[in-house]
């Protein structure tokens, strides 16, 4: 196998309440630096860990991490829906490979992915249906949340599970960095809300505009400052970004829930993706990110970074 990794933010803002000029630029430059990078390395697989925003899974059943065999995006935000090319004899035996490896994998066979998934798919491939993908959810919002070293084993086992296709994978992680969107929590929840949450009605066309309105409406306050939510914090995020370069991915054992939230807000834990993927490049030997961008956007509310990494041997 040959493995390379991609590390992408994503947002529902983007295209709706964009940055200055020059920001956009910005992002889009590096954004073509990566879809370069894929392009050259060509990927016959891709890995993709990304979050779930009560779209898809719900408290009825929440694991920290689920695999996909087959998966069906629900077209949030204007991203695009319908059936994902999940290939799933690959999905299967890197199930199979991960259990075997002593990690306790959840399996989807029919698993509904929002823009989480779709974004980075349609950002570096052009759609949901052009490459051949796993997709694993990372639960990044939903509490209780376990301990980063339970994600860091993730990636490393299903790393290793890769390195027995002689494929070249890619392995993507999409989401973070600091962030804290206005994302319903099931404690203190108003009945309705909490039944929503738990049992995962699907919302009508008018509800689903209605809250994805209020996302919009809540990026323009945060940009002009009139906002309770935590601020994007820079320092965490390019501390995130240089242990994930650093290769010393075993430091993010030590990461505790409260201390991510509380540096890096109420979705910051997306960034356990990321921490999925590089663990899963680690695990084929040491690598070095061969690009890194970073800037906080309070236009998307995120800590928007983009990041590639290819194994030290590849040049």
């Amino acid at each position: 196998m040959t493995a390379a990794a991609v590390g992408l933010s994503h947002s529902p803002l983007i295209g709706k309440n964009d940055p200055a000029p020059e920001v956009l630029a910005a992002v889009e430059q590096a954004v073509e630096s990566a879809r370069a990078f894929v392009r050259d390395f060509d990927p016959e697989l891709v890995v993709l860990y990304a979050p779930d925003h009560y779209n898809g899974f719900f408290y009825k059943e929440m694991p920290p991490f689920c695999l996909a065999t087959d998966a069906h995006a629900v077209g949030d935000f204007g991203s695009a829906a319908g059936p994902v090319s999940v290939d799933t004899e690959a999905a299967r035996a890197l199930a199979r490979g991960v259990l075997d490896r002593g990690i306790d994998l959840t399996v989807s066979a029919r698993m509904t992915v929002d823009h989480g998934f779709v974004q980075p798919m349609e950002v570096l491939f052009g759609g949901i249906d052009k490459v051949p993908v796993v997709p694993v959810f990372v639960n990044g919002v939903a509490t209780p949340l376990g301990p980063v070293s339970r994600v860091r084993a993730l990636g490393t086992a299903l790393g290793e599970a890769a390195a027995t296709l002689d494929r070249r994978v890619l392995f993507l992680g999409s989401g973070g960095l600091s962030h804290d969107p206005p994302v319903p929590v099931l404690e203190g929840a108003p009945p309705r809300v909490a039944d929503a949450l738990i049992e995962g009605h699907p919302p009508t066309p008018e509800q689903r505009a209605k809250g994805e309105q209020r996302v919009i409406q809540a990026g323009r306050d945060y940009a002009a400052g009139s906002t309770t939510m935590i601020p994007i914090n820079p320092a965490w995020d390019n501390l995130v970004l240089d242990t994930l370069e650093s290769g010393r991915l075993s430091d993010v054992d030590d990461w505790s829930v409260a201390w991510m939230g509380s540096e890096g807000g109420g979705s910051a834990h997306e960034v356990r993706t990321w921490i999925a993927a590089f663990a899963s490049l680690g695990a084929t030997g040491s690598y070095r990110m061969t690009s890194r961008f970073y800037a906080p956007i309070p236009e998307w509310i995120a800590g928007f970074a983009v990041a590639t990494a290819e194994p030290e041997t590849a040049r």
